[in-house]
């Protein structure tokens, strides 16, 4: 059938792009209306697209769907990992997101999602990746990581322990 139209189809539609609304991307034209993500339908441009196949993604869904997984990358804790999750793993997040915690705490619900079991000495609270110190073999927050005598902000020059609490070496 002769191609009456003129011009090149859109990856997406199949319908005509006339050179004055023609994208291209990774060889295959589009209509500016047509190119979009694929997952979240944002607009796309030269400098949000990626590519992955035949597929055309913002470059946060792209992220979400076919790069690394793991604590750090938005997907939960974990080792990193660009293998897709197993069905196994699946189901026990499933499990242990639907058991309810003891207390009704926002920090509990985290601690039980992201499996974080290091607790601060100074405050017993819960002590998360972004927030840790470690100092004389335990986890402690950055804001708890000062001299019990005179409060002051301590560094790994400054500090010294007797019987678990920190002091500043002034104070010693």
């Amino acid at each position: 059938m002769p191609n009456w139209g003129g011009g090149t189809k859109c990856a997406a539609c199949e319908k005509t792009v006339y050179h004055a609304e023609e994208i291209q991307c990774n060889g295959r034209s589009f209509h500016k209306t047509c190119f979009i993500c694929m997952a979240c339908r944002k607009g796309l441009d030269s400098t949000t697209v990626a590519a992955h196949e035949s597929e055309i993604y913002c470059k946060s869904c792209y992220g979400k769907k076919y790069g690394p997984k793991g604590y750090g990358y938005g997907q939960g804790a974990g080792a990193l990992s660009s293998d897709p999750v197993t069905p196994s793993l699946k189901t026990q997040s499933h499990t242990s997101q639907s058991q309810p915690s003891s207390t009704n705490s926002n920090s509990n619900k985290f601690a039980q999602k992201f499996g974080s079991t290091d607790h601060c000495p100074r405050c017993s609270k819960a002590v998360y990746a972004a927030e840790k110190v470690l100092s004389a073999g335990k986890p402690w927050h950055k804001t708890c990581f000062r001299c019990a005598k005179c409060g002051k902000g301590l560094e790994s020059t400054t500090v010294t322990d007797k019987d678990g609490e920190l002091y500043c070496k002034a104070q010693r």
